[in-house]
């Protein structure tokens, strides 16, 4: 049954992101009530999405998030964030990258099944400690996505081509505007986590959480920077582009690389 619910999820997820592609390549048809549609069939494929991490990551015995557990909690919860901005900001078009995206994390949850217990059964403190750290994770990568995009923007607008697909999204300053939301709601819930892992937390630089610890806090710190840019020096354009690609960098490698070499290399768990 899981495998049938999850290949219909990524199938819609497939046909969403396709459908932004498509309503993108041809701009005539780019009006506000056009992405209903592929938002319908997003929030379809998120739902469908969502009853098999029920049964995967909220399990009895605990919130289980082994690699590819965690992996397509991260990358649903991604879909979701997307989803919910695109009702009210024109951030839709990021759902090209980021729905398929969704659709590869639960196929590959449901092909490499894994489990490690990081938080027994009413261990809620712990449990809303990681689930924030998740959250803030998914708004910096949609906040990276962004990023993309907005490079590959400047960089047609810098050689004097502007037409394409960039008669289908915001301006510049407006692709600016929502990067910088995004990093700041991010950076906020990122402190968020940082501050309670402090608590929740026997020991955040232990051996298998150091790091972890060292790279999320350098992580912030370029977050911090670029925020602190952005207010004192008005940063924009290539500058906000690098630092938030490159915090992204250490972020990613903070909680899914030392995943990657604990569990899928040294087999930690």
């Amino acid at each position: 049954m899981n495998a049938l619910i999850g290949g219909l999820a990524a199938l819609l997820y497939l046909l969403a992101g396709g459908w932004l592609a498509s309503r993108l390549a041809h701009t005539g048809n780019n009006g506000p009530g056009v992405k209903g549609g592929p938002l319908a069939m997003g929030w379809g494929a998120a739902l469908l999405h969502a009853m098999i991490l029920s049964q995967t990551v909220f399990s009895a015995a605990g919130l289980n998030l082994g690699f590819f557990n965690a992996l397509s909690f991260t990358g649903w919860l991604i879909g979701v964030v997307l989803l919910a901005a695109a009702m009210v900001r024109p951030v839709e078009n990021l759902g090209i990258i980021v729905l398929p995206f969704c659709a590869l994390t639960l196929i590959l949850g449901l092909l490499f099944p894994s489990e490690r217990i990081v938080a027994d059964t009413g261990q809620w403190p712990l449990e809303l400690h990681i689930l924030i750290a998740i959250l803030a994770y998914s708004l910096l990568t949609l906040a990276a996505v962004q990023a993309l995009l907005l490079a590959v923007q400047e960089h047609r607008l810098r050689h004097r081509q502007p037409g394409g697909f960039l008669r289908g999204i915001p301006p510049l300053t407006a692709m600016e505007s929502l990067l910088f939301q995004m990093i700041s709601a991010g950076f906020v819930l990122l402190t968020i986590t940082l501050i309670s892992g402090l608590f929740f937390l026997e020991d955040i630089f232990t051996q298998h959480l150091v790091h972890k610890t060292v790279l999320s806090f350098i992580a912030w710190s370029v977050f911090g920077v670029l925020l602190w840019g952005r207010w004192r020096f008005g940063w924009r354009g290539r500058t906000a582009i690098r630092w938030t690609l490159s915090g992204f960098t250490f972020l990613l490698l903070a909680y899914f690389g030392s995943k990657l070499v604990l569990e899928l290399v040294l087999r930690r768990y």
